[in-house]
């Protein structure tokens, strides 16, 4: 006999459709672990090509990398959500070879509005970054 298929969950169908068309976290390297609603895990490793001119890892690419686990988290709901406003503070730099785990957490969600705190830690535990992020949800099912 053979096993039953699986069936996806919501979240794992959205963030499928999502990566179809983003071609810019694909080019980043993210991996994406864990998705479910509200909440996104997912990791990449730092390249040569991702650092600055002081050999550390680009603010820009920890900032791409935390909006995308931002956006696969609060698209989770199957709900089309945009960023509204995020912020970022940074800690610690990331090095070349580092493997950066992007966590994104769901702290409140309302009818249109939900809040994501979402932390960047390297492989050793160490925290690099904190990002806040505002979604808007609209009214498109993407679904």
């Amino acid at each position: 006999m053979s096993k039953p298929e699986q069936t996806k969950s919501k979240a794992e169908e959205v963030l499928d459709l999502m990566l179809r068309h983003d071609a810019f976290s694909k080019w980043l390297g993210l991996q994406v672990d864990e998705v479910r609603e509200g909440y996104c895990r997912l990791h990449f490793t730092v390249r040569p090509d991702m650092l600055n001119g002081f050999s550390s890892l680009h603010g820009g690419v920890s900032y791409a990398a935390a909006d995308s686990a931002f956006a696969f988290a609060c698209n989770s709901h199957g709900r089309m959500s945009v960023a509204l406003s995020t912020t970022m503070d940074y800690m610690e730099a990331g090095k070349e070879g580092d493997i950066i785990t992007v966590e994104a957490k769901e702290e409140s969600l309302k009818h249109k509005v939900g809040v994501y705190q979402i932390r960047l830690t390297n492989q050793d535990g160490v925290q690099l970054a904190l990002f806040k992020g505002t979604s808007y949800r609209t009214s498109r099912e993407l679904l």
